[in-house]
């Protein structure tokens, strides 16, 4: 048979993906209608009695109510903090102080599902995603600083070890409760008190997390939760009695938070977002680098501060690491849901297709 005679080979169809429902049942979480600021110990009405929605983002469905703190909620969080690091958290020994961190840890593992899917209802991020990353994560890290609490004088010898004092925490919504974990953790683990502002979008596990404080024997005021938008963290990270500042978030806030902290005595801790580079060189194994590639920029959806937005690739392979690169994304799975896109997102898409 001529090679003309030959019946054409059908290339093989892009092969259909789907999501299944997921395992975990939404009836582990139960939420009050409306949530409070969690100051010295307690949870507490907002002093001008405001409060704004937590919206699951995938059906745009109310899930809570979440308090709007002002400045005088903000003042009495940084009181509480203050007594409680000079009369008891300041004053703790290590081995206290690390064993109360052990017990956040194991009753945060004991609750883990709760945590996971009330993660994925506030954020909306994928349940195996919250499941098998971001709440194992935050677990980790209260056990390994629970750890370091008795052996700080090891981390810088020759140096006294002592406690900053009270630390104003602001956190964004891409890792609600493993932010959390980052910041509170290492400050409690060093003699710190913390007050801690989470994203508005995404309060809700931060604030469940309070139980947990309250069940392993947190002394009152060691650790405080306010919630509210820009103007909290303001009124927070402002504070005079604040003694260090950390924040993750935009560059474009750090900047003006190290601006207005730069004629205080404040210690500053920025975790801002960067063009992280992805590099590949010649002698690289291509398809190894494009699977390390799709992950560096599209984890988590891209939302991740030190997300590889950047890829420089030796020229001797840029043209068939493109094409493998590109074969790969076909493979990525998106889910479009028929829910209201607000306007600013609209006029983006409309913008686009114009363009």
């Amino acid at each position: 048979m001529s090679k003309s005679q030959r019946p054409a080979t059908a290339m093989p169809a892009k092969p259909e993906f789907g999501y299944q429902s997921s395992l975990e049942s939404t009836d582990l979480v139960k939420l009050q209608p409306k949530q409070g600021l969690f100051i010295d110990g307690k949870m507490r009405t907002p002093s001008n009695g405001k409060y704004f929605d937590s919206v699951n983002p995938a059906t745009e469905k109310v899930l809570s109510q979440v308090p709007l703190a002002n400045a005088k909620d903000v003042d009495l969080a940084v009181s509480a903090a203050r007594r409680a690091q000079r009369k008891v958290w300041g004053k703790m020994h290590g081995s206290e102080r690390g064993r109360i961190l052990f017990r956040i840890a194991r009753l945060l593992q004991e609750r883990a599902r709760e945590f996971t899917v009330l993660e994925t209802l506030d954020n909306g991020k994928p349940i195996k995603e919250s499941r098998d990353i971001d709440i194992p994560l935050a677990i980790a890290h209260f056990f390994y600083y629970a750890g370091w609490a008795d052996k700080l004088e090891y981390a810088v010898p020759g140096r006294k070890v002592r406690p900053v004092g009270v630390v104003g925490q602001v956190i964004p919504w891409n890792f609600p409760l493993l932010m959390a974990a980052w910041k509170i953790a290492p400050a409690l683990a060093c003699g710190n008190t913390v007050v801690l502002k989470p994203a508005e979008t995404t309060s809700l596990s931060c604030l469940l997390l309070t139980e947990i404080f309250m069940e392993a024997g947190v002394p009152d005021g060691v650790i405080n939760i306010i919630t509210g938008a820009g103007d909290t963290g303001a009124a927070l990270l402002g504070h005079s009695d604040v003694d260090k500042v950390a924040f993750t978030g935009s560059t474009e806030v750090g900047r003006l938070i190290m601006k207005s902290i730069a004629p205080t005595n404040k210690k500053l801790t920025l975790e801002l977002g960067g063009k992280s580079a992805q590099i590949v060189f010649e002698d690289s194994a291509l398809d190894q680098a494009v699977e390390g590639v799709i992950n560096g920029i599209f984890f988590n959806q891209g939302h991740v501060c030190c997300a590889g937005s950047r890829l420089l690739l030796e020229e001797s392979i840029a043209e068939p690491f493109v094409r493998k690169l590109k074969a790969r994304m076909e493979y990525l799975r998106v889910e479009i849901h028929s829910i209201r896109i607000p306007i600013l997102e609209r006029s983006i898409l409309q913008g686009a297709r114009q363009n």
